[in-house]
């Protein structure tokens, strides 16, 4: 049973940062009907930039939480003026143009901040340590790190500040009026422009937390380290119902738990494999995910 709730807690811990950058992918799908591949990438921007910006700082060689919270801040702030540019000079032009041309746009960005970041940062791999070092909490014969504890508690804490921009503030409301229709909400006065740079800018902003999150709980950054959270972010994504935000945290959640259950109980060499799965039996069986509705369209 000890041994179960573990494989639950390390589930919960990953499966928030999933949920982290599966709302980036999902926000932007809502708004534009665009898969943005470049938000895992953004994931191994906030990462690098947390790590050499504690490098410089110093707080990489002294590890502090107060060190490590401001390493956050300033990881968040760069990556929404990343996301900010990324909208404005690669989607933006394109926005009046087949689908098609803004995909193809986004998987171009994503190897440009891959293979990029090789360039500018280094290939590495790098030791991440900005948190200082804490005994695991123990329960009884259960174990819980404190980059667990972190990664669960700061994710969720997004997540809610996400559903109250969302649901409840004047620029939640225009995102909403903008997925239902742009044209619509451009006639009632809405700015769409600076709306949907806002939508980019803060799935950018939950990106670099994730990225944070992420080389806390493992130790290490290095420039293609964004590939495989960002695909299985994307599944997550898929899961809940793409273009849905409580489906997005909900799909990430689960993937996660799925993920460490899998890898507990068979082998750790199946755990990359059974994401993949997921998204191939979701687009089987419910391709409009598990919180997503199928709407039916007359011609």
């Amino acid at each position: 049973m000890i041994e179960f709730i573990q494989h639950i807690v390390n589930g919960l811990s990953v499966g928030a940062i999933y949920a982290l950058i599966a709302l980036g992918y999902t926000m932007v799908y809502g708004v534009l009907q665009l898969i943005n591949f470049a938000n895992g990438d953004v994931l191994m921007v906030g990462a690098m930039l947390g790590y050499y910006i504690g490098q410089w700082t110093g707080f990489g060689a002294r590890p502090s939480y107060l060190g490590a919270a401001a390493l956050l801040v300033m990881a968040m702030v760069c990556c929404g003026v990343l996301g900010f540019f990324i909208e404005r000079f690669a989607y933006r032009p394109l926005r009046d143009r087949p689908r098609i041309n803004a995909l193809i746009t986004a998987i171009g960005i994503s190897f440009l901040l891959e293979y990029g970041g090789q360039l500018v940062f280094h290939p590495g791999p790098f030791a991440f340590n900005v948190v200082p070092y804490t005994p695991p909490l123990q329960f009884g014969g259960l174990y819980v790190s404190a980059s667990d504890i972190i990664a669960l508690g700061l994710a969720v804490a997004l997540m809610l500040t996400l559903q109250w921009i969302v649901f409840r503030t004047r620029v939640g409301m225009a995102m909403r009026a903008i997925s239902h229709d742009p044209n619509i909400a451009a006639l009632m006065g809405v700015n769409t422009d600076l709306v949907i740079s806002f939508t980019f800018v803060l799935g950018a902003v939950l990106a670099s937390a994730a990225g944070m999150l992420y080389a806390t709980k493992y130790h290490r950054v290095d420039p293609l380290m964004g590939l495989l959270p960002g695909l299985k972010a994307f599944v997550a994504a898929v899961l809940g119902g793409i273009g849905n935000v409580p489906g997005a945290m909900a799909g990430g959640i689960l993937l996660g738990l799925v993920e460490e259950l899998v890898a507990g109980y068979t082998s750790s060499s199946y755990r990359d494999a059974i994401a993949f799965g997921i998204l191939i039996l979701v687009l089987l069986v419910k391709p409009a995910g598990l919180f997503g509705s199928t709407a039916t369209e007359k011609v």
